[in-house]
């Protein structure tokens, strides 16, 4: 109950700030997904958190606890990729019905596997079980309008929302 009081002083006292956007932005989507493969220690389950930019101005993020248990970190990693790119689809198509065209959306994951799950579709036969509508990922890539790129986890601005502080 203390930290929920905590909470909402603290949303009370920030009431008029907001998010800037600047002027000066090139409009590029710009996702970075992270999980945390069986991070519950209870139910096992894996948590995945993105962090979404426009430009130079966040936008969007999230962490949220996956349904459910994944086999590998791999898994837990593409289903992150996933729920960012549609959420990457979401705000383009939302820029687009007020007149703003994002040119491109750019992807950054820091797990290798998942990024060669999801540029090559022969690989697929290996991961038979993630589910199939993970796979519109390798749809947006095949259509342009998403490219995927290896980041780093030193670099990995969505690490902060699955791993704890130290």
């Amino acid at each position: 109950m203390t930290v929920a009081q905590r909470v909402i002083q603290y949303l009370k006292g920030t009431a008029g700030q907001g998010i800037l956007l600047q002027s000066d932005n090139d409009l590029q989507l710009i996702g970075y997904c992270d999980s945390d493969w069986g991070a519950c220690s209870v139910s096992r389950q894996s948590l995945s958190s993105y962090f979404i930019m426009l430009g130079d101005s966040p936008i969007s993020w999230r962490s949220k606890k996956q349904p459910t248990v994944s086999r590998s970190s791999a898994e837990v990693e593409y289903r992150s990729m996933a729920l960012t790119t549609s959420e990457l689809v979401w705000f383009r198509s939302f820029f687009a019905s007020l007149g703003i065209f994002s040119p491109s959306m750019k992807l950054y994951c820091d797990n290798q596997t998942a990024l060669h799950i999801a540029r090559n579709p022969v690989f697929h036969e290996r991961i038979k079980h993630i589910e199939i509508d993970c796979h519109f990922i390798r749809e947006k890539l095949e259509e342009g309008i998403l490219t995927l790129a290896h980041i780093g986890t030193k670099h990995q601005p969505a690490d902060i929302f699955t791993k704890a502080l130290g």
